[in-house]
């Protein structure tokens, strides 16, 4: 089990040039900022994955590295994809499973990351898995339901020591990328909803919050039970703004 993570999803922004610089600048800033307590994790595309992972390993940077995606197959004819054991052997400990952009744009099902999540596993990787409702759903009252399935639809094969080493992020999609943040009772609402979906005792597992996390919003949200830590978009591309985030949230975890 892992837990006070602060992740930071690049998505499709950084060239490998770019990449470097970044993780660098986050090393850097990390070494000068209070952030004891808590664990830094980037995950770059896929093409970076080589280049940020040598950085990390010379310069000796307190960052832990992740996938965005990969395909659950450990080879074979799957053009255009990746595959675990691919992104282990870069360095990667952490994988970003069924994110909201993955399972709308490139039709991920609750089928393919259950599938990953076990592959992940299998080859000792921690999968942050996503979940979260359209901003419908939640106007229909349907979040908790719709929540609680794609919680039971990941983990529900798993073993259950299997399921202690699965991290959570809750990402209410209408909060992603849109400026909107869920409020400090909507986000303990759902870390909780999450806790009894699952199917021990979920007091033990991770969950994470994700959906325009900001420097100015972190302490209130990190401050929130049952959060902890944070699955960073846009401002994890600024090393500053990533690294304040993590100081405000490694203050509320001490």
């Amino acid at each position: 089990m892992v837990s006070n993570l602060i992740v930071g999803n690049w998505k499709m922004n950084n060239d490998f040039v770019a990449a470097i610089h970044l993780t660098q600048q986050i090393g850097i800033l990390a070494r000068q900022a209070d952030v004891a307590g808590v664990s830094l994790v980037v995950t770059p595309p896929t093409c970076d994955l080589r280049s940020v992972s040598s950085v990390i390993e010379a310069d000796r940077l307190a960052i832990k590295l992740g996938a965005q995606h990969a395909y659950w197959e450990d080879g074979g004819a799957f053009t255009g994809e990746t595959s675990i054991p691919m992104v282990k052997r870069l360095g990667c400990t952490f994988i970003i499973v069924g994110h909201s952009e993955r399972r709308e744009h490139f039709g991920m099902t609750d089928d393919a990351v259950a599938k990953t999540t076990a592959s992940a596993l299998r080859h000792d990787l921690t999968p942050i898995i996503c979940v979260g409702e359209s901003e419908e759903i939640r106007d229909n009252e349907g979040h908790v339901e719709f929540v609680s399935s794609q919680i039971l639809a990941a983990v529900g094969g798993l073993t259950a020591s299997q399921r202690r080493d699965v991290v959570v992020a809750y990402e209410p999609i209408w909060a992603i990328g849109t400026g909107k943040v869920a409020s400090s009772e909507q986000v303990a609402e759902m870390m909780a909803v999450i806790r009894s979906a699952w199917p021990e005792d979920g007091g033990d597992i991770t969950v994470l919050y994700g959906g325009s996390v900001k420097p100015e919003n972190a302490t209130e949200l990190a401050s929130t039970p049952g959060v902890d830590g944070f699955l960073v978009g846009g401002a994890s591309l600024s090393g500053e703004q990533f690294v304040e985030i993590a100081a405000a949230a490694a203050k509320c975890y001490r």
